[in-house]
């Protein structure tokens, strides 16, 4: 049987045509500009020259005869690059092009057939062609430079290349995503990873943000406050190693030595301490961190801080008209992105202006001999230190209202019971025993004689009848001395120091939960309190005119100061006081109270690890719907809570003892039963979501 005769096809000319021949076709189907602009496209052919041939037909006349022109129908960008160089006369007007001329065909066929049957390198092969430049000597800078991308596309491609080849050839496939890749990329153990790999393999959760914890588990974030209070380049310069996520927005990497961050802590604070020492403090407290309410009890040295100059004071002034002008000019339209330099003389303005306000601050040389100061890391991971604070031990003696100077500040205890004035003492306890209070009544001599013991005490219980009911009918007075009895105790622990019977305690919350100290609550107190405690004034003898003086929203606002820190919430197994929480509860209704405001939100140290998989599972379904809680129902419990916390993060949610009476739990944010969008990790991004790594051109 004779086989069929197969018909040859024949290819297009291939021709040199002047570049004053051609003309761009108003037919070519690509009408929307992307990828490389034409400059860089430009540049490229003047450094390699033309490395694709165009497609072009022949221009027909008016006489339906083939003109002596062609118009090119795919590869009009590469034609407008072309006649840029011509503009710019790096290329002759007459200098020939590779053409491919076609004869049939339609001419928006031939152009759309062009670009769809087009494709693109796998990333992979990106990757692996960056890092064969490399090692033919190219440098980074000089490779970004050749293909119109930043230094840093360049080392996140060489980055990618330099992981496993065993995982390479796993992502070839098809059987990993780039952001399981790129997970990777934090550590160069090639070993490690590929472990790391298997272990994922073999379990449920397969998301990069897992693939980064198993491979950084043992290791110290890089925001961590110690490792910003010591510097990254300082702890490198110690023989630290850094991993870093060259795909991180933040910068993100961690520290693999946790003894020797440790101890370059430990070795930073004693060298502040000296120096803190060195002022002339009693005593230096040092640690990286200090609990909650470290300085209860504590009577607290307030300094005064160095005057402005008149030239200084008008420096201030003219940096703050110069805000306010930037602020007036740019800042009318919120969503106006501010010019570089504009920005720029704002943080200069900003850190000048926080210059005056952190100017030095004198001590009264005989409150530092007895006071101290603490020195630690503040949640910035910059140096803390709390001066001026003074040790009920170390309290000077006061003189009592007979001159003595016998009883400590703060204290009211009686003298010793084996002393004369001890036995004196007791004697005048009994009010039956009148002996004592009158011995001097009978024997009168010659002279004025001070009145008896036990006539004060009668008149002056005369006196505080009379003057609790006047008190009771002035309100204003009634609420001054209230004032004055609770900012006594609250700043000067001096309850001896007032007519009422008031007391103001401050407990320290007897647990200290993780992120207690730097919450937004603990702040804002912090922060009130030591405002107050500028503008008292230094001794509590000049306390009520001051008070006195105060106008009314000034005296509000500092008795509900104080009032506010004798708040005990705090449910404690061995005080079951119902009184108490119901009351809580009452106070929390009357302020509104809402902890997610207060800046309370789940977080695997805070809750989710510290509670059984039921109760997660319960808040994933309150917050999220009971479709989201079964994607994460059978996943290990460390996994479990990072879900967790990933998903209710900015949902409001809060457990049952966070909440105030009256106020309906969070909404579920979607359908009962369906996914986030962004459920499954297998799904490709879109091309607008793609990574610059991988958008921008090769």
């Amino acid at each position: 049987m004779a086989k069929a005769k197969v018909e040859k096809i024949t290819l297009s000319q291939a021709r040199d045509i002047p570049f004053d021949k051609l003309v761009l076709s108003t037919r070519n189907v690509r009408r929307v500009r992307a990828g490389v602009s034409i400059e860089e496209l430009a540049e490229d052919i003047a450094r390699r020259t033309l490395l694709q041939s165009l497609s072009v037909r022949a221009v027909i006349g008016e006489d339906g005869q083939p003109a002596d022109r062609y118009e090119v129908q795919a590869g009009g960008r590469r034609y407008r690059a072309l006649e840029l160089l011509v503009k710019r006369k790096r290329l002759g007007r007459q200098a020939p092009i590779p053409c491919i001329v076609r004869e049939d065909g339609i001419l928006e066929e031939d152009s759309l057939a062009e670009n769809c049957q087009r494709v693109s390198l796998h990333p992979l092969d990106q990757f692996r062609a960056f890092q064969s430049l490399k090692e033919q000597g190219l440098g980074e800078e000089e490779i970004a430079a050749r293909f119109f991308v930043t230094p840093q596309i360049v080392k996140q491609r060489l980055k990618l290349a330099s992981v496993s080849p065993k995982l390479l050839d796993v992502y070839a496939a098809d059987e990993m995503t780039l952001e399981q890749l790129m997970s990777f990329t934090i550590a160069d153990d090639h070993a490690r990873q590929e472990q790391v790999w298997e272990t994922v393999q073999r379990g449920y959760n397969k998301e990069p943000y897992c693939i980064r914890k198993l491979l950084t588990e043992n290791s110290i974030r890089a925001s961590d406050k110690r490792a910003r209070f010591v510097g990254l380049a300082a702890y490198e310069e110690a023989g630290g190693i850094v991993l870093r996520d060259l795909f991180s927005q933040n910068d993100e990497g961690w520290l693999q030595d946790a003894a020797l961050l440790e101890k370059l802590v430990a070795e930073k604070l004693a060298t502040q301490a000296e120096a803190i020492k060195a002022e002339g403090w009693k005593w230096i407290e040092v640690a990286p961190d200090f609990p909650y309410g470290h300085t209860a009890g504590l009577r607290r040295v307030m300094g005064e801080t160095e005057p402005l100059s008149d030239e200084e004071h008008a420096r201030r002034e003219a940096l703050r008209s110069e805000f306010e002008e930037i602020e007036q000019r740019y800042f009318q339209e919120s969503d106006q992105d501010l010019p570089e330099e504009i920005d720029r003389r704002l943080a200069e303005i900003e850190a000048e202006l926080d210059s005056f306000e952190e100017r030095l601050v004198r001590y009264d040389p005989d409150g530092v001999t007895r006071a101290g100061a603490f020195v630690s890391i503040d949640g910035d991971g910059r140096l803390k230190i709390e001066r001026g604070y003074v040790r009920p031990e170390d309290e000077a003696p006061i003189a009592d209202d007979g001159g003595d100077a016998s009883e400590a500040r703060g204290d009211v205890d009686a003298a010793s019971p084996g002393s004369d004035e001890g036995a004196q003492f007791a004697s005048n306890q009994d009010p039956t025993n009148t002996s004592s209070f009158d011995a001097d009544a009978d024997g009168e001599e010659d002279g004025l004689k001070p009145l008896s013991e036990r006539l004060i005490m009668e008149l002056t219980a005369h006196r505080t009848l009379a003057l609790r009911d006047a008190v009771a009918g002035d309100p204003d007075i009634a609420f001054l001395a209230a004032l004055h009895a609770l900012v006594l105790q609250t700043f000067w622990r001096y309850p001896t120091a007032s007519c009422l019977e008031i007391r103001a305690e401050s407990p320290t919350p007897t647990v200290q939960g993780p992120g207690l100290k730097e919450s937004q609550s603990a702040t804002a107190i912090d922060e009130r309190h030591a405002n107050w405690e500028k503008q008292l004034p230094d001794e509590p003898d000049l306390l009520w005119e001051f008070l006195c003086d105060f106008d009314h929203d000034s005296r509000m606002a500092l008795f509900a100061h104080c009032v506010s820190l004798t708040v005990n919430a705090v449910h404690e197994p061995w005080n079951r006081t119902q009184g108490r929480r119901h009351h809580a509860d009452q106070v929390a209704c009357a302020v509104s109270l809402d902890m997610t405001a207060a800046g309370w939100k789940p977080t695997v140290e805070n809750y989710l690890n510290r509670v059984p998989k039921a109760r997660i599972l319960e808040a994933v379904t309150e917050a999220k719907g009971a479709g989201m809680a079964e994607l994460i129902e059978g996943l290990k419990k460390s996994d479990m809570a990072e879900q967790a916390e990933r998903l209710l993060a900015d949902t409001g949610w809060l457990p049952e003892p966070l909440r105030t009476p009256g106020v309906e739990p969070v909404a579920v944010t979607g359908e009962p039963g369906s996914p986030e969008p962004d459920a499954s990790p297998s799904e490709p991004p879109a091309a607008a979501e793609l990574p610059a790594f991988l958008t921008a051109a090769v």
